[in-house]
Parts: structure tokens; sequence; C-alpha cells
């Protein structure tokens, strides 16, 4: 397929807007902006989509409209005239590369919280508490109503003075739909009982922003097309309210997505992580651009080109919404028009860059540490200017890949030297355990083949020592050995149970009753109940001194861990720590101590499975350390200010990353590689 025939690079007529091609980024809040304006970081991330070529970049996920709808999560803020300078900013810099740009508005209604920013209650049709923020809202009296259909036109304004090409309106459990549900209107006046006075509030809201923008100005509508809620907005009558809509003549565009996202369960199906069919929502997309005559666009799980060329070619949507694939790489267009299509770093759906979010953080990527860094991490790696270098890694997992990527980027000569027979580390084990975990070997998968396209030396079955590294006279010396479980926290009987990599990796055959204790929090101890109990056993225990299980798995993975381990009867114990284990004839007896009263409790099992992070397997780092130049030393405000490491005169340099400096994860590993070699 060349870029004349794909149907991916094929322009399209948006309303007024000429599209450069059929790939958009949703709308979607990162978390990078701190007043409700958009910062130099949130800029520079859109902006690089941009210079990759996508046709349309959505930005402002939930950018609010009202006051009592506050932007506390880096959201922007369209309720006042401080949006519109920095706003031109960035229309000037994403039109600059030949990318248009909408942004969606919003009031969140009972989404929201009312004990940060002005403190002023949420608002909702009818006082029903939303399990996801677990407050309580204001019934909106008709002055609640106007003040808002008003406010929403005054925010097009805005919009249209800051230089966007168009606005859309968010119903993913928002106000607007809100209104919609009989979950959460109760009313019986005219706002509320038939779908006619349901929808009023919609009417009068793209009547304001018209009567206020005329038709300058692109109007769309992300909408939930079957809430999936018992007692919720099924399809028909989703289908019911898209058709109204778009027979108005007052939308140029609709966006259909699903399941509503008022609690953790169907925020999960919303926003679907790894392991579950891609494009899950695509057929409900269809079925109402079918029955509609106006562009349908549509972004869940569409994580690869593949993928996305059916569904356009096929003629489901008009509109592919690739954004978590964005994330993962901004530059998809770009390649694909170069012919470079096998070259696209593909999403996992790790879903790293939600959970981030819904933990209080910012959004960032597992694999690609440039994503929302690209002020100080390129997501392009330039070639050295200088002399190029003798460069050893030692390690093959995803930190030492990466290294060797980003040196052989740079236009050095690079040797990769990997004990085992195969390069991935322990995200080799890890994908081994579920069909939830599997997508993460394309992490591996695309590191591995854009080493091969550096020419890098890779030199698996080598164990290295000292002698080994030295012998290749190396200038530079990276150190990605990786960790070892870390068992050591036991009182006694570390040497009575198993770890989660004795487990995936099949040093273990475990059966009977298991306890498996996660001193973690992430996938990899529900993600060892999920493989044993596919794999026959029954009778296990998680157990964790945290107060929830999986607590630090939020939003999309949270919820299906949880569904896996009840319906799999797995006895989920918190609060608890594994003090000691010792043998009681035939079997295992664990003894755990409640991290709230002190008090031990017993469990006579046939097995224990640990997961407690890794200990630093830094060997042949102390091995070398004396002998390098630096001794092994990283000064931090280089690393951190994006400034080259000191280079001293003689001998060669020496750094460890990853695993083998402490136990942190993918995401950390890939990073500490890139930001550290991106200028040896």
């Amino acid at each position: 397929m060349t870029p004349a025939t794909d149907p991916l690079l094929q322009p399209f007529s948006l309303g007024t807007v000429r599209l450069r091609n059929r790939i958009f980024s949703s709308s979607h809040a990162p978390g990078y902006n701190t007043d409700g304006t958009p910062s130099e970081r949130y800029i520079a991330y859109h902006e690089e989509k941009a210079k990759g070529g996508i046709g349309l970049t959505m930005i402002g996920g939930s950018s609010n409209v009202s006051a009592d709808s506050a932007s506390l999560w880096g959201q922007l803020n369209f309720s006042s005239d401080a949006i519109i300078e920095p706003l031109a900013e960035m229309t000037e810099r994403i039109h600059r590369h030949g990318t248009a740009i909408i942004s969606q508005i919003t009031h969140m209604g009972r989404r929201n919280v009312s004990n940060d920013g002005d403190w002023l209650p949420t608002i909702a049709p009818s006082p029903v508490r939303e399990p996801m923020h677990r407050g309580w809202p204001k019934q909106m009296e008709h002055s609640d109503i106007r003040r808002v259909v008003a406010d929403f036109g005054s925010a097009a304004v805005r919009a249209r003075a800051g230089g966007l090409d168009g606005i859309e309106l968010c119903a993913t459990s928002h106000l607007l739909d809100q209104f919609w549900t009989p979950l959460a209107n109760h009313r019986t006046d005219e706002y509320g009982g038939s779908i006619e006075n349901r929808l009023r509030f919609t009417f009068e809201v793209l009547e304001s922003i018209r009567e206020a923008t005329g038709t300058d100005l692109l109007v769309g509508i992300r909408m939930i097309g079957d809430e999936d809620q018992i007692g919720g907005l099924g399809r028909e009558e989703s289908a019911d309210i898209a058709h109204r809509l778009a027979a108005s003549g007052l939308l140029d565009f609709v966006n259909i997505t699903s399941s509503s996202l008022a609690t953790e369960e169907g925020l999960s199906k919303a926003i679907p992580p790894s392991g579950t069919p891609l494009m899950p929502f695509v057929s409900l997309a269809a079925s109402i651009k079918a029955a509609i005559d106006i562009p349908v666009l549509h972004a869940t799980r569409i994580t690869d080109v593949a993928s996305a060329r059916h569904a356009i070619s096929s003629g489901l949507i008009d509109l592919a919404g690739m954004t978590r694939a964005h994330i993962a790489d901004p530059h998809i267009v770009a390649k694909l028009e170069r012919g470079d299509e096998d070259r696209i770093r593909v999403c996992v759906g790790a879903s790293f860059c939600i959970n981030r979010l819904h933990q209080g953080l910012e959004s960032l990527c597992i694999q690609n540490p440039s994503t929302g860094r690209e002020t100080l991490i390129p997501q392009l790696v330039s070639r050295t200017e200088t002399t190029t270098k003798k460069a050893v890694v030692v390690g093959a997992g995803p930190a030492g890949l990466e290294a060797a990527r980003v040196l052989g980027e740079r236009g050095h000569n690079v040797v990769l030297m990997e004990a085992q027979d195969r390069v991935g580390g322990q995200v080799v084990l890890a994908a081994r355990a579920s069909e939830r975990q599997a997508e993460l070997a394309g992490i591996i998968g695309w590191l591995e083949s854009e080493i091969a396209h550096t020419g890098v030396d890779v030199q698996l079955n080598t164990l290295a020592d000292a002698a080994d590294v030295i012998a290749e006279q190396p200038d530079v010396v990276i150190i990605a050995t990786g960790g070892l479980p870390d068992t050591s926290f036991l009182r006694s009987g570390e040497e009575l149970v198993y770890s989660t990599w004795d487990v995936l990796g099949g040093h273990a055959t475990v059966a009977g009753n298991v306890l498996i204790y996660d001193d973690h929090g992430g996938e990899p101890a529900p993600s060892v109940a999920e493989f044993l109990s596919t794999n026959g056993v029954n009778g296990i225990e998680l157990v964790t001194p945290d107060r929830l299980v999986a607590q630090d798995l939020a939003a999309t993975t949270g919820p299906a861990y949880l569904e896996m381990l009840y319906e799999n009867d797995v006895v989920m114990t918190p609060d608890h720590q594994l003090i000691r284990v010792e043998r009681a004839g035939e079997r295992l007896l664990a003894t755990l101590r409640n991290v709230h009263t002190r008090r031990e409790s017993t469990r006579t099992i046939d097995a224990v499975v640990v997961e407690h992070g890794v200990l630093p397997n830094d060997n042949l780092y102390l091995e070398l350390r004396d002998a390098s130049a630096n001794g092994g030393t990283i000064e931090i405000s280089s690393l951190t200010g994006g400034q080259p490491q000191p280079i001293p005169s003689d001998g060669f340099v020496l750094y460890r990353i990853g695993d083998a400096v402490s136990s942190r994860g993918i995401a950390a590993a890939i990073h500490d590689a890139r930001r550290l070699c991106q200028l040896v």
C-alpha cells in the first residue's frame, strides 16, 4: 500500500475544515496544565503529533465552561478570557504543520468534586450521587440552567477568538448526558421525563453556541452509544438521541464512545486495557453512522494501523481516533507516508498513561519516555556531532535495549551482551502471565527491531564479566543487568517460598492451596493469580499489607483484575504482612500480621508465592566501578537538566540503569536509558 492508496492518508472534509488525512487524536487531559491555560509542555505534546502528520488533534479533554465545573486535573478553563492568548499561540503552532485543532468543552456536572477549587457545590439534573467522585450534587434550578447555557456560548466565543477550528461538546457522563440518562435525571419539569424534555438542555446549549459563533466554528459532540448500566441508556435510545441531534442542523459531527464513566467498572470498559478486543465498539459507531447523515468519529482502542485502516476502508466510521496510539508514537502518519509502517511503535494497552492520571499524576507512556517530556527528551534521537564512541551495554531487558537503540541512533558502535538466549528480560515473563499481559511483548518486539535497524551487535548467551567488557575497549559501559526477586524481608523461611518469576518461568510447579503475597501493588501478583487459576489451581489467597488489593491499579486496569479475582474465587486479604514461613509436615505454615492491630494469624497451605520487587543485580557494576573513569557516578543535575554527563579525559565511563539501580519497573527503566544516552 502506498500513500496514494492508503485509506488512512486520504483527505476528508469535516464541515468547512479540510483534513489532510483520516486520523485524529481524541480529547483528553494528560495533566500538563496548572492554571487552566495551555502550558509549554502541553503545547509541545500536541505539536509533536502535528509534526508527525496527524490530520486533527483534539485538545482540552473535559475543558470546563463554568466556575462550578472546576478544572482540577490539568484541564483547560474556558470560563475565563485568560485562555484566549495562550490558546492562540497553541493553535498557530499546530496550524503551522497543517493540522486542524479542536477543543472539547464541557460542564462536568456531578462528575466533579465540591471540596476543591472554589468549593462550589457540583450541580446535576437531580441530586443523585455519582459513584466515581463520591459527592452529592445540587439539583439545578432554572437559573442554573440559564447560566450554564450562557456559559457554553461564552466559551465558544473564546474558542473562536483563540483560533480553534472547532469545539466538541462532551456527553460522556457529563452534565449534558446526565440530563439524558434516567440514572441521573429524575426531574418532573420540562427538563425530565420524555426524551424530548431530557434533550431540551442540550439543544439550548447548541443554540446558544450557534447564536454566539454562527457557522464560523465546527461544533460536534462526543456521546455514549450505550451506557451499559442497569437502568441506563441502551443502544436504541442512544441511537435515537444521536439521530435527533444530527437532524437538528446544529452539529457538524458526532464522536461515538461507549459505557458510562460514572463508575470505575464502566470506565474500565470505556477505556479498555490490554487483553481486551481491539475496536470493541466500532460496530456500535457504525450502526449510528448508518442512521445519520453527518460524519461519525470513533476512538476506542484503535491501537494499530491495520485496525484503523479496516475501519475506514470498510466505511464503518469517517475518522479513526488513535489517541493512545499517538501517545506511544506521535509520528504514525509520517512513518506511513515514507513507507516505514513496520517502524511504528504500537500501543500495548498497558494503561500506564490513564492509570497515572487516576493516581493524581501526569499522563506518561510506559514505552515512550519522550511523550509529555518533549521539551527535555525529543521524540527523535539526533546523531552525535562529535567523535563516535564504542559502547558496551550489558543486559537486554527494556533498559538495555533502549540504551542500545539510542546509542545506535546516535551513530555509536554498540555491543549488547545478554546472558539469556533471547532479549526482553523480565518483560518476557510478564507477557506469559495471561492474555491480559501478552501485549507487553510488543515493547520488546519494537526495541529489538529498532536495534537491528541501527546495526547493534547483539551477543546472546553471553554471561559477561569485567574482563569481557574491558576486552571490547569501550568508551562507554551501560550496566542494565536488572534485579533479582527480593524475599529477604522474611524473618525465616525464605528458602521455602517461590517468587512470581519462578512461577511464570516454569521453575516452580504450584498446586493445592496457594498463598500469594503481594507487597508491590501493581500487576505482577494478580497476574500470577490469573496464571495459576487459568492452569487449574484453586484455593488461592492473595494477601497484601496495603489497604486495598492491587492498590496501584486504578481506572481501567484495577476493575478488570478485580473481576478476574472474584470470578476465580480468589480470597483477598488486605492489611496483612507475611512474617515467616515454616514447614508443617508435608505442607507449609505461613504467619501473617495485621498491620493495624499487630495481631498474628496463620495459614496452612501448599505453596507461598512472593512478589516483593527486586534487589539490584549489580555484581558486574561493582567489579567495573573502580576501573572506570567516573567511578560509576551519574551527575544528577546534568541528567535531570537535559545536559550531557561530564566526560573524564582518560578511560571508560560507567553507568547503570533500570532495575540494576533499584526496583522500579518498565517505564522507569526505559526512561533511565533514553535521557542518559540521548546526549552520549
